[in-house]
């Protein structure tokens, strides 16, 4: 059940209704039995706020106010799937991104804060500059293709991903998002930069897989155990799909066009010099996230040399 499904709330309880104060403490006392939360108490008003797409202090603030049984049902649904050890955004099923509001489940990657961060950099890079296209690869949820297509000036965001079943949840979102979008979407299903090649476009930005297989076993159950492999694992360096995206994205952009790229922290030297030596890309930069971690490459497409 969506939240903008849900009846509304804050009203004197009539019979069957059920106290938010009472609902929290349900939630609390299954949440409490679960290894896999440190807060119950805190993490079952977070996941009513939640659902109820409230402030996180809105349980707090209005114990009493009245919750259906329906309601009651979807809580304890979603407080079932937080104990068996789901992240939070999948229990709940959405997630926020920038000003959106995004559908996740367990077909797409959580949008993370450093992709928030992503979104930033491009829109500095572009400077206002309007028109041309924009692709989004790996687009998973839609995060970075809808927050482009409702905030910066392209005529056109393409987004792409592998998965038929991540491109169904980025679909759903986009209507969603339709309103607030300026940009026309389009959704295309494909590897990497295939499903584009033979067009020119002015950036291509991305959050490609970039985890090693190896390192698995360093990574957090609730994201090995839950977020899609696809988009988190890229060969036995980590470096498979970035590689080859940017060898792709010169042959995509045109002259002056903007690659921007999340990175791994602990690889992003190796991915500048990946973007450096291919000869085609210049005024190549390493960005940091918010924890001053090297997290982003940024470089614009050489000037292209027609041939007669």
């Amino acid at each position: 059940m969506k939240a903008e499904e849900w009846p509304a709330v804050g009203g004197r309880r009539s019979e069957g209704e059920i106290a938010v104060a009472g609902v929290v403490r349900e939630v609390e006392a299954m949440l409490a039995r679960s290894r896999h939360v440190d807060d119950p108490r805190a993490e079952a008003r977070d996941l009513l706020a939640a659902l109820l797409d409230v402030p996180r202090s809105w349980p707090a603030l209005h114990a009493g106010a009245a919750l259906t049984p329906e309601q009651r049902d979807v809580a304890l649904r979603a407080a079932g799937r937080r104990a068996e050890g789901a992240p939070m955004q999948y229990a709940v099923g959405r997630a926020d991104f920038r000003h959106l509001t995004l559908d996740v489940d367990e077909r797409v990657l959580i949008p993370r804060p450093e992709t928030e961060l992503l979104i930033d950099l491009v829109l500095q890079a572009e400077g206002g500059r309007a028109g041309g296209t924009a692709v989004d690869v790996g687009t998973g949820s839609g995060a970075i293709a809808l927050a482009l297509a409702c905030e910066a000036r392209y005529d056109r965001v393409i987004a792409v991903d592998l998965s038929a079943d991540a491109l169904a949840v980025a679909r759903g979102n986009a209507v969603h998002a339709s309103r607030a979008c300026k940009a026309a979407i389009e959704f295309r299903q494909g590897s990497l930069l295939a499903p584009v090649m033979g067009e020119r476009v002015r950036a291509v930005v991305s959050n490609p897989p970039y985890i090693a297989q190896g390192e698995a076993v360093e990574l957090p159950a609730s994201v090995r155990d839950w977020e899609p492999a696809i988009a988190l694992f890229s060969g036995a360096t980590g470096m498979d799909a970035t590689v080859r995206l940017v060898r792709e994205a010169a042959a995509a952009l045109e002259s002056d066009g903007l690659l921007a790229l999340e990175v791994d922290a602990r690889r992003a030297a190796l991915v500048a010099e990946c973007v450096a030596t291919d000869g085609r890309y210049t005024d190549v930069r390493v960005r940091l996230d918010l924890a001053g971690r090297e997290r982003f490459v940024l470089a614009r497409r050489r000037q292209h040399v027609e041939t007669a």
